[in-house]
């Protein structure tokens, strides 16, 4: 994969945002949703595809967990999220699909994924769809946000000066 600074730039802000912001977190059960994390898979998914959004959600996930923010929950929650919004988008160029990709990769497979990280590393006790609810509620409230800020780019023309400034193609 080539290195485009401006994509790693983006992804790096996005990670710095989604960190800073870490404190608006909402307590659903066992797991803390956060909202701002899929608002940024979303905005990397669709801008810079699905490499620099996994390794966005990475970052962000593990910069959240050495500040205490987070928990191993957040990697494969965010990581599938972002990989399957992005690649959705790359594959089809419509946002539904990029919006599709974070809900499901994010509420189903990232909160099934939760449970052996749970059970395994976290030492919890937990049903195999405990986290899928929750993960549901918080990548839907961001992906909403993500919605509204797109949509918004879109009608105002920014949306294909960033996809171009981007090096991408605005569809």
């Amino acid at each position: 994969m080539k290195v485009n600074t401006k994509s790693l730039l983006t992804a790096a802000m996005l990670t710095a945002l989604a960190v800073s912001l870490s404190t608006f977190a909402i307590p659903i059960g066992a797991s803390k949703c956060f909202p701002i994390q899929h608002l940024c898979n979303v905005i990397a998914g669709v801008f810079l595809g699905p490499a620099y959004g996994v390794a966005m959600a990475f970052c962000t996930s593990l910069i959240r967990n050495l500040l205490g923010t987070g928990s191993p929950l957040a990697f494969p929650g965010s990581m599938v999220g972002a990989f399957l919004c992005g690649f959705l988008y790359q594959r089809t160029g419509r946002l539904a699909a990029a919006y599709f990709g974070e809900v499901f990769g994010t509420g189903i497979l990232g909160g099934l994924l939760c449970y052996p990280v749970a059970t395994l590393l976290m030492g919890q006790e937990a049903a195999l769809f405990a986290y899928v609810i929750p993960f549901l509620l918080s990548t839907a409230g961001g992906t909403i946000m993500a919605f509204v800020l797109i949509s918004a780019l879109y009608h105002s023309g920014a949306m294909s000066y960033l996809k171009h400034v981007l090096g991408g193609t605005a569809r």
